[in-house]
């Protein structure tokens, strides 16, 4: 039989000096009384692969679309703000949406009654988006040369 775990108790940092745990007050109060207490902070990074949907050079800028039917929860549409902080400066990432009108998940209503849509999520980050229909003509395909190959 499990044993039930204890709840976390109230917020140690508001109520005894910045500790985090009871634990960490006693050990500074004794053996690491001369150690300075959260004294310094310490950037990390937890590495990830990305893999764009289509990559294309237009001269020396590469250009990564995402073709997205729809993102599926914050976490998803989240990493491609940090996604392009990596970016090369030559390098940009670009939506294309099936329906960019889609309200973006967990969205919560406005007082018009409307939700942030994928388009409205792309632009205020500073993404350029776009649709097939939208798409700029120098980055489609030919069709009749596709046509010749088939």
């Amino acid at each position: 039989m499990q044993r039930k775990r204890k709840k976390r108790p109230p917020d140690l940092r508001r109520s005894k000096g910045g500790y985090d745990s009871a634990f960490e007050r006693t050990l500074h109060a004794t053996v690491l009384k001369d150690w300075e207490h959260h004294g310094d902070t310490v950037d990390y990074v937890i590495e990830h692969k990305y893999e764009p949907d289509f990559t294309k050079w237009f001269g020396k800028k590469k250009i990564l679309i995402e073709a997205k039917g729809r993102f599926w929860d914050h976490a998803e549409y989240n990493k491609y703000v940090w996604i392009r902080k990596t970016l090369a400066p030559n390098t940009e990432l670009v939506f294309l949406f099936a329906d960019p009108t889609l309200p973006m998940p967990f969205a919560q209503k406005r007082k018009d009654g409307t939700k942030r849509s994928h388009g409205e999520w792309a632009s205020k980050n500073n993404f350029k988006w776009y649709t097939s229909d939208t798409l700029p003509e120098e980055w489609k395909s030919d069709e009749r040369l596709e046509e010749q190959l088939a």
